[in-house]
């Protein structure tokens, strides 16, 4: 037996000792999401994307690119742009919850470009219950976030983009010492991949992207012991626009997107809860923000086939008519364990000289999704198209 055969039968015993330990010291529970703070950071914002099932680190640059992978800018056609985004979310149980969202690039030169971003998410109005059964405060809790970026084209095909980011989120119901407002730093890198390949006697635009958003620090809301994580993000993807004719182009794109958050320890059978409690302190809460993203790709109770299922997958695509007219589709999954967001998207955009108005729609396949017929609309405007106007 040779030293490869050896190594590969060993780590096949590892990983099965590892399997049946999880299996023996965990209760697995069949809902197990992934829990961090500032959830809002993660809800798609442009209706172009969510048209196409949340797709969007390596499709083509557009003025949100600031949230999908800002490494895009630098291969933007027109030199800068601003976008404005509403989507009214969890219409299915509420009319007053949304999330706004304002982004914005400026290339400098041909080889660099820098770019920005304001996300709010409101909860609408909230009124506290007292102890006695009355009516008590009426809150408005909120999330927001301010970005900056830059890009940098190193090469005719290849880009890097570093970012950093401010987020901010009042859900308390009262200011004491043990409930407040949180606040956390961030930074994104992302890198971007963009070439011309022929499949046939057709010059495709390929394209491949990478990012990684939100590695900070931790959010606390006024328990010093208890900070939360907030949602660190891998995200990878490729798209391949396929030319048709002269006025006619279609593109396909793929996602993968995986939390780089730890997940929650569950109690072990025969263990005390004191017991928990203070493992549950040492291992998850003690845990660093930058030690967290390490930890997320081994620490799944279920082993590794729960690690598998904390990847999110998305697939969509989108044919454009003579740069005017744009429908889309999509499909995005995620695991039942994790969340179960499994829905179909579609989308349409009309696009003139000097705007475009994007709109998608979510068409939930899980029974009684509150995601079910969320609408986006997304309003964008090409500065140069603007300047033409003027002439």
């Amino acid at each position: 037996m040779n030293k490869i055969q050896r190594i590969t039968i060993l780590s096949l015993l590892l990983l099965c000792i590892s399997t049946a330990r999880a299996d023996e010291d965990y209760k697995v529970k069949l809902f197990n999401p992934v829990r961090t703070a500032a959830t809002s950071q993660m809800i798609a914002p442009d209706a172009r994307s969510a048209g196409m099932g949340d797709v969007g680190a390596a499709t083509e640059a557009d003025a949100v690119s600031q949230y999908w992978n800002p490494a895009k800018y630098p291969f933007a056609i027109s030199r800068s742009g601003v976008a404005l985004s509403y989507t009214p979310w969890l219409r299915q149980l509420v009319n007053d919850i949304g999330l706004a969202y304002l982004a914005g690039y400026y290339r400098i030169g041909d080889y660099s470009a820098i770019s920005g971003s304001v996300r709010y998410f409101s909860l609408g109005e909230v009124t506290t219950i007292t102890k006695g059964g009355g009516t008590g405060l009426t809150i408005k809790p909120y999330e927001m976030s301010v970005d900056v970026a830059y890009s940098l084209m190193l090469s005719e095909k290849f880009s890097i983009a570093a970012g950093v980011r401010w987020i901010y989120s009042d859900l308390t119901y009262s200011y004491t010492d043990n409930t407040s407002p949180g606040s956390a730093f961030a930074a994104d890198l992302g890198l971007y991949y963009q070439n011309y390949v022929n499949l046939g006697q057709r010059e495709c635009q390929l394209g491949l992207g990478m990012n990684i958003s939100n590695i900070g620090s931790k959010i606390s809301m006024g328990n010093d012991l208890h900070s939360d994580f907030i949602p660190t993000n891998l995200r990878l993807g490729a798209s391949l626009m396929v030319p048709i004719d002269e006025y006619n182009r279609f593109t396909i794109a793929a996602d993968a997107n995986k939390l780089l958050v730890p997940t929650a320890p569950h109690q072990r059978k025969g263990e005390t809860t004191e017991e928990f409690q203070r493992r549950e302190q040492r291992d998850y809460y003690d845990i660093s923000s930058i030690g967290g993203i390490f930890k997320s790709f081994g620490d799944a109770p279920g082993g590794f086939k729960e690690e598998l299922e904390e990847i999110n997958y998305s697939l969509g695509a989108e044919y454009i008519y003579n740069d005017k007219f744009t429908l889309r589709a999509g499909y995005h999954h995620e695991s039942a364990n994790k969340g179960n967001r499994k829905y179909f998207t579609v989308g349409a955009g009309f696009r003139m000289s000097a705007f475009t108005l994007d709109a998608g729609y979510v068409i939930a396949t899980a029974k009684s999704n509150p995601l079910d017929q969320t609408l986006r609309f997304t309003l964008s405007f090409d500065m140069d198209g603007i300047k033409d106007l003027f002439k």
